[in-house]
């Protein structure tokens, strides 16, 4: 198992048994940054030097018994729209291109005081103004489950590198659901703090009173501990909480009998994808056997959010916009004759089609005549909003709802329809009005193979944020299961009898090697993706068998007493011609007998029948 494959608090571990380095952990992601990064483009730029340089200082440090932080020389990703003294901060803009930040974020001053070592800044929307990445002013990152889809956006470069391991977990900012959609159509997790929890000092604006910066990790343990280290108050925030400081890892327990989990019918309706609203429905019915009392709800004013989130969104960002000048820095354009045109021509040609739009439109609504129809109006409906969630959470302790209601477009499918691509956040942008704690969690695959999330907010109880410890007991406590020696399992979230789990193939580490196995379609399109798979944890035997004929190994865990089931080996983005087929039969005596098809005779994917099953796919 290589190094990048393990959650943060697993490699902690390891440093602390002295079986790692913090050297070899580092070097491990910048391998495996220029291995895969090409295909993915997560990374506007990295800083191996200065990351290498500040491990082996920390190695020094702990070998010479020195005092040093549990997290030192941990790796971290950033989003580009937070400031890191002496690296550039581009926000993925033309304007930012060459802009070097003098100093910190305090979420990087934070790090910094534990030693967290950063391998670069993350690909964005520019200014975190879409819901694709694909509005970056310098290219576009690809999902890695399937490289010809989006990861979502803005924070898309963050979840994507999280997916395909070139980052242990990441830090993202979510304004309208920049973290918790690309987390849901990239199979990680994704946190929206409660506001005000996490500074935003040094968090290049867009709304200011939505912005929130939060993680991305591999497990609800990995997004526990980082937001112990980012969370707290700070004076240069004039909107940060002052409240106690917690550990926000004490709250990961395995019970959620008895919680109330409020069930809003109006996101099950219309717009939403026919698997992503069955995954969601599977996700309460376990919960109701978990326990927990399920209810349906009305949250009917919801439907107002996301015209209301894109009128203030884009009032704040016209305001907040207003300083890229081309004076005072950033982009100056050459085409001038006097001042006007610096202005115009500085900010026509440095900031791209999508921020245009949206400082078009926030200029309107607050221009004289249209401000008391538009955003004075639209703040009213955001305390209706906020008023309407008070309501439900005097009844409920959470509230279950999709993350996005459909799972990973094509590049290019609805970049040229702008108000198609608004219509994506209606789920995550009602948490961002209100001001609320939200968290995506994967649950379950489509069709195609593409991840598929589910979403917890929860209320402000006016002390502290509760979320992540109420989170990870509804939505499962993180575990591991074993790994076979020639395969690469992780499970996501486990709670009693269920399960969720990750699957990795060294299949897609290796590109060529794959291509010779399973076809000229599984190259690039695989690097780094992952599966997920749910199964029933009391009833899991692993069963290994080889298959000679194409060198591949097949482990199956047979996950519950059924008769007859269909699995399918297949690449983990989608169907391709060349899948290996097998019809798996469990016998009266217990036994595991598996048949092997032809190639491409089956459609990818495990339906479930009275088992369930997990395959992965490894080199001997």
């Amino acid at each position: 198992m290589e190094l990048y494959e393990y959650t943060v608090h697993e490699l902690i571990e390891k440093l602390e048994k002295g079986e790692v380095t913090s050297e070899e952990i580092t070097k491990s992601y910048f391998d495996r940054i220029k291995e895969i990064d090409p295909k993915v483009k997560a990374y506007i730029s990295t800083l191996e030097e200065e990351a290498i340089a500040k491990a082996k200082k920390v190695d020094e440090d702990r070998k010479a018994g020195k005092a040093v932080s549990k997290f030192a020389g941990i790796p971290i990703g950033i989003k580009d729209n937070m400031c890191i003294t002496g690296a550039k901060t581009t926000c993925a803009s033309k304007i930012l291109e060459n802009f070097i930040a003098p100093y910190n974020a305090t979420v990087i001053e934070k790090l910094n005081e534990q030693d967290l070592v950063y391998l670069g800044k993350l690909n964005m929307d520019e200014f975190a103004m879409g819901g694709s990445t694909e509005y970056s002013a310098f290219f576009k990152t690809h999902n890695p489950w399937d490289l010809d889809r989006v990861p979502g956006g803005s924070s898309g470069g963050s979840a994507a590198a999280v997916a395909a391991e070139i980052a242990p977990w990441t830090l993202g900012s979510d304004t309208g659901g920049s973290i918790r959609q690309p987390a849901s159509l990239c199979g990680v997790v994704g946190l929206k703090p409660t506001y005000g929890l996490v500074s935003r000092f040094g968090l290049v604006a867009f709304a200011s009173s939505l912005d929130q910066i939060g993680p991305i990790t591999k497990d609800v343990t990995d997004s526990a501990m980082l937001l112990n280290l980012i969370a707290g108050h700070d004076e240069k925030d004039s909107t940060s909480m002052d409240i106690e400081k917690k550990d926000y890892t004490k709250s990961l327990v395995n019970d959620v009998k008895g919680m109330k989990i409020g069930f809003p019918k109006e996101y099950l309706g219309e717009g939403i994808n026919n698997e992503v609203k069955q995954a969601i429905l599977d996700v309460a019915k376990k919960y109701e056997e978990m326990g927990a009392i399920i209810e349906d709800c009305s949250l009917d004013i919801g439907k107002y959010a996301t015209a209301v989130y894109y009128i203030i969104a884009c009032a704040e960002a016209s305001s907040n916009l207003g300083r890229f000048d081309g004076i005072r820095y950033g982009y100056r354009t050459e085409k001038f004759e006097n001042l006007k045109d610096i202005y115009k021509n500085s900010r026509s040609e440095g900031f791209g089609s999508e921020v245009k739009r949206r400082i078009i439109l926030g200029t309107y609504v607050l221009s004289s005549g249209y401000y008391d129809a538009y955003y004075k109006k639209a703040q009213k409906v955001r305390t209706a909003i906020r008023s309407a969630y008070d309501e439900l959470f005097g009844k409920y302790d959470l509230l279950l709802t999709p993350t996005s209601p459909t799972t990973a477009f094509k590049i290019g499918e609805k970049s040229n329809n702008p108000l198609e691509m608004y219509l994506a956040d209606i789920y995550t942008v009602p948490v961002n009005i209100g001001g609320l704690p939200g968290m995506s969690i994967p649950c379950s695959l489509d069709s195609q193979g593409m991840p598929i999330g589910f979403q917890h907010r929860h209320h402000i109880d006016g002390k502290a944020p509760e979320f992540v410890g109420i989170a990870t007991r509804a939505e499962f406590h993180p575990g591991r299961h074993d790994h076979c020696e020639t395969c690469s399992v992780r499970h996501i979230i486990e709670c009693g009898d269920f399960m969720f789990e990750t699957v990795r193939s060294p299949v897609l580490h290796l590109a060529d090697t794959a291509e010779s196995v399973m076809g000229e379609r599984s190259g690039p399109h695989h690097i780094g993706a992952r599966r997920i798979v749910i199964g029933i944890k009391s009833q899991c035997q692993r069963l290994v068998h080889d298959i000679p004929e194409n060198g591949l190994r097949i482990c199956v865990d047979k996950l519950g007493i059924g008769s007859i089931g269909e699995i399918s080996l297949i690449d983990m983005r989608h169907h391709v011609d060349h899948a290996e087929s097998s019809l798996v039969e469990r016998e009266r005596h217990g036994q595991l007998r598996v048949h092997y098809g032809e190639r491409g005779t089956e459609h990818s994917g495990i339906p479930y029948r009275n088992f369930l099953m997990s395959l992965l796919i490894g080199y001997h």
